[in-house]
């Protein structure tokens, strides 16, 4: 029977986002990643081929852990409240997780297929299926159709939008007072609502 594992993908991971967390993605190298992992760098590279790959795949698992706040915020059968809750979830999110926002900054889902094919192209195929049926879902429940025009609406409420201000958050650093009330208006203005509508 073998060894069991000292070092799992996710404990290297974590020390990656502690690497990038304290310095940014540029210090991540593996040295210091096997270092803040109390692990030869060795250890870190039975896992992983490179440093690349380790942060991409800390990318791809930093989406999904975003997607399942901004899934379960509009897991409402009142669309405006959810679309209330999946902005907030968006900006929330970025405040409190500034360094994995800034991660999600760094890559493209289509450039890492094109990189890492083998080691993560399943993965990252079906990484955004779950927020485009939510989408979808939330279209037809707030608008009563899907169409291009419909679809278009939702996407830019409740992603462009959002996504545009977090990207002021991640690069500023700092959440403006009454920012998020100014984006959920915008999102429900969108969608052809307004703010005192549930």
């Amino acid at each position: 029977m073998g060894r069991t594992a000292k070092y799992s993908d996710q404990h290297i991971l974590d020390a990656a986002l502690a690497v990038v967390a304290a310095g940014g993605p540029g210090g991540a190298s593996v040295v210091a990643i096997a270092k803040h992992l109390g692990a030869p760098s060795g250890s870190v590279y039975h896992r992983f081929a490179s440093r690349d790959l380790i942060l991409a795949t800390l990318w791809t698992r930093t989406v999904r852990r975003f997607q399942e706040g901004f899934l379960a915020a509009l897991d409402n059968p009142a669309p405006l409240a959810a679309a209330r809750a999946a902005v907030a979830h968006v900006l929330t999110w970025s405040a409190a997780h500034a360094a994995e926002a800034k991660l999600l900054t760094l890559y493209r889902r289509e450039d890492l297929i094109a990189l890492w094919p083998e080691e993560l192209g399943e993965d990252l195929a079906t990484l955004n299926d779950g927020v485009k049926g939510a989408v979808i879902a939330f279209a037809a429940a707030h608008f009563g159709s899907v169409d291009n025009s419909t679809l278009g609406r939702a996407q830019f409420a409740l992603i462009d939008i959002p996504y545009a201000a977090a990207r002021r958050i991640i690069d500023s650093g700092d959440r403006a007072p009454g920012l998020e009330e100014a984006v959920v208006a915008a999102s429900l203005a969108a969608l052809g609502a307004t703010g005192t509508e549930s």
